[in-house]
């Protein structure tokens, strides 16, 4: 049940207590709220003095009763004084307030039992934690204080009228919300912490890197410096210029057909994208995943490439570099589509740029010729996707059989 207490006449406290707790264990508590010791409090009920023994049933006091606390006008000033509190909640001498809490067994076993982690900052020798942990806790209680007088006056608020009915439709919704929240803090906390993203070490043309796999990644892609660092740039295919769209734009310089990756003890084929992306060094992305039939096997914590043959763990948190955890290097805002140039032929690439997903490729019809349409009719009715065989027909300068070979090969 709750009760209400008022202390010295000027404040508040509500406390959940059982109805056959004894009235020194609700003083126990106030001692916690209110920094005022056991000896030092006087409880009355109806104008009597109740004492420490009694139980709160055997008073008569019931849920919603309110109760008086006073202080002991003879307690020490000097105790006062080391429990002070600035107007922030924080200690106004921090040393002295967790020497006076220690020196007070009752107390310290109260906070052990009902707040521990209170308890070991008045323990430790951290004076900042324990600040701040008196800091967090004034404004939890005067939040919670603002939010009772809220509830309180929407109790008393007319209503039929507007304000007020808009008011309390807020806090019915801000409640649902509230519970929701609480439901998921115990049924689904996973949920609130970081999802690490999955990477795992791989060996471009004999240089160790740390791949991120992404799935919603149409293509795979290197950046102008890991290819540089790998040895790959002299192959770099200018002709597939363009630009590649998705969170935010980078520039595609151009294409590296087919180069060496070793995944575990395997050698594999890969064709890269090669951007001038700082934020994106290396990402296996699905057209590799589906090339070399791969499996993201989450149960297990694994990427499984060739089917089953080869088994790599992805990298847990602490192995991955802090570089490419850094969020801030993944959000920028997404930009419109930009043209660029690949010898005579103009194209928007989209492609998706740290994981997100991507968009459609799309082609300048004026180079395209009368029978561009015809192919990509031809190969739709083969069974591939309109955007993939546009795709295709771009690699490979609009060559059909080429276009078609890498279909079937992906």
């Amino acid at each position: 049940m709750k009760i209400t207490v008022m202390i010295n006449n000027d404040q508040f406290i509500t406390l959940d207590v059982d109805s056959n707790e004894a009235v020194e264990n609700v003083k126990a508590l106030l001692e916690v709220e209110t920094r005022v010791s056991i000896q030092q409090q006087q409880l009355f009920f109806n104008g009597n003095q109740i004492d420490n023994a009694n139980r709160l049933i055997a008073i008569g006091v019931k849920d919603g009763d309110l109760l008086t606390m006073v202080s002991n006008a003879s307690s020490s000033s000097a105790s006062t004084n080391y429990m002070s509190l600035n107007s922030d909640g924080s200690a106004v001498n921090p040393g002295a307030f967790q020497q006076h809490v220690r020196g007070d067994s009752n107390l310290m076993s109260q906070l052990l039992q009902n707040d521990p982690e209170f308890a070991q900052a008045v323990l430790g020798n951290d004076i900042n934690k324990l600040q701040n942990i008196l800091r967090g806790r004034h404004q939890q209680k005067s939040e919670l204080r603002r939010k009772q007088e809220e509830e309180l006056a929407l109790m008393y608020a007319d209503p039929f009228d507007v304000e007020s009915q808009k008011k309390i439709e807020a806090a019915i919704r801000q409640k649902g919300i509230d519970e929701n929240w609480e439901a998921a803090l115990e049924y689904n906390p996973e949920a609130f912490a970081r999802v690490v993203m999955l990477y795992v070490d791989m060996e471009v043309n004999g240089i160790p890197l740390k791949a991120f796999v992404d799935s919603g990644a149409q293509s795979t892609i290197i950046s102008k410096t890991c290819a540089e660092r790998c040895g790959l740039l002299r192959l770099l295919d200018e002709r597939y210029k363009g630009v590649a769209h998705g969170v935010g734009t980078s520039e595609i310089l151009g294409r590296i057909h087919v180069a060496p990756i070793k995944i575990g003890n395997v050698f594999y084929h890969c064709s890269f994208v090669v951007l001038d992306a700082p934020n994106m060094e290396f990402l296996f992305g699905l057209d590799m995943l589906r090339k070399h039939q791969c499996i993201i096997d989450l149960k297990d914590n694994v990427l499984r490439v060739g089917g089953g043959e080869v088994s790599v763990p992805f990298l847990q948190e602490k192995d991955i570099p802090s570089s490419y955890l850094d969020e801030e290097r993944f959000s920028k805002k997404d930009s419109p589509s930009v043209s660029g140039t690949t010898g005579t032929t103009e194209r928007s690439v989209s492609l998706p740029i740290g994981g997100q997903s991507s968009e459609t490729v799309r082609s300048g019809s004026s180079t395209q010729g009368p029978g561009y349409e015809a192919k990509i009719t031809k190969l739709v009715e083969l069974g591939f996707g309109r955007d993939a065989v546009i795709q295709a027909l771009m690699l490979f300068n609009g060559n059909e059989e080429q276009a078609a070979g890498y279909l079937f090969g992906g």
